[in-house]
């Protein structure tokens, strides 16, 4: 392990509640709603702000320690930070601002030369912050960041200041740069798809309390909790109970399941992906009746909302994708039954 942070900070109306660790060269991406504590974490980590309670430490460098009334000034955690908005000066030229994070004054023209080349930057060096396009920006900060020689990266959200049709470019950029890194990289984003594209674990956070760190595709296939199966962006979620014979009832589809394996302690809802809902010819195990409420044909597939046995409302609703010629020979159909394969059953417990 490379960076390992257990930190606690109450701001009264909002309680910070952190603890993972990193491995030294991945991509760790920190993904939760706007408000969460994502950013508040790596100010956290940066030395910007203090915690109440915790440790954090780098390697076997200790950068915050509260019991042992440790706490380096960020100048000295070697730590880089890219903040969203990137946080050029002005006043100075691509050259100078990369030239601010070299402390050694013999060796900064040839770092910053090194810099330039590194991240593409040519016949960008006299030019200014406003000369320059979001992602020459983003490389220029990123440089800078690079020339203080951190141990860690952190970047906060690095593509929110950038138009849509930049993202992509920006994104594949910064990826290809981030691969020479050899240190842990934190990556803050409320983003499912960028953190399935980019990054190798994630940990979730939920109204400032971390979840255990896990593998990005865990995320997306397995996730063992509410708040991460909605940020993978499973729409279709029903309360449960227990029902007998390792059965349980979804409470808001009006249907009795059988997920066929062991539930879970604590288990309190159930989650299915949309595409993996299959239309079926009648009942039996894991179906219920369905009625078509909305049909959205969307360029490749098809998407439909059902009403199910549990109501047409909210979460009663199921979301089912289709491709788009398997739509035509299932339109008439009323009810339209609907199977819920028990191995893509999600069993999710509230935290």
């Amino acid at each position: 392990m490379a960076l390992s942070v257990d930190i606690h900070k109450d701001f009264g109306t909002f309680r910070l509640d952190v603890a993972f660790e990193t491995e030294r060269g991945q991509l760790t991406g920190l993904l939760g709603a706007s408000g969460c504590g994502k950013s508040m974490t790596l100010r956290c980590i940066a030395g910007i702000e203090t915690p109440d309670l915790g440790r954090i430490t780098l390697d076997d460098r200790v950068l915050f320690d509260r019991e042992r009334g440790i706490n380096l000034p960020p100048q000295k955690r070697r730590v880089g930070y890219l903040f969203q908005n990137y946080a050029l000066f002005p006043h100075m030229t691509v050259a100078q601002n990369i030239a601010v994070g070299v402390a050694d004054k013999k060796t900064r023209a040839e770092t910053v030369a090194r810099l330039v080349r590194t991240l593409y930057l040519e016949g960008q060096e006299d030019k200014y912050p406003r000369q320059l396009s979001g992602g020459q920006q983003q490389r220029v900060a990123l440089a800078r960041i690079l020339a203080s020689a951190p141990e860690v990266l952190l970047l906060d959200e690095p593509f929110s200041a950038l138009d849509s049709y930049l993202k992509w470019q920006v994104e594949l950029e910064l990826a290809d740069l981030l691969t020479t890194f050899p240190g842990p990289v934190l990556f803050v984003t409320h983003s499912r798809d960028e953190v399935r594209r980019l990054c190798q674990r994630v940990c979730v956070l939920d109204q400032g309390t971390s979840q255990a760190v896990m593998p990005v595709n865990q995320l997306f296939e397995a996730p063992h909790t509410l708040s991460a199966c909605l940020l993978s962006g499973c729409k279709n979620i029903s309360r449960v109970r227990a029902a007998g014979d390792g059965q349980v009832e979804a409470l808001d589809w009006g249907v009795v399941l059988n997920p066929g394996r062991p539930l879970p302690e604590h288990l309190t809802h159930l989650g299915v992906r949309a595409h993996y809902i299959c239309p079926v010819d009648g009942p039996g195990p894991n179906r219920l009746p369905c009625r078509v409420e909305r049909v959205v044909e969307n360029v490749f597939s098809t998407v439909v909302m059902l009403s199910t046995p549990g109501g047409n409302q909210g979460f009663s609703r199921l979301r089912i994708e289709l491709e788009k010629d398997a739509w035509p020979a299932l339109a008439g159909r009323d009810p339209l039954w609907l199977e819920l394969p028990a191995k893509d059953l999600l069993l999710l417990t509230a935290q």
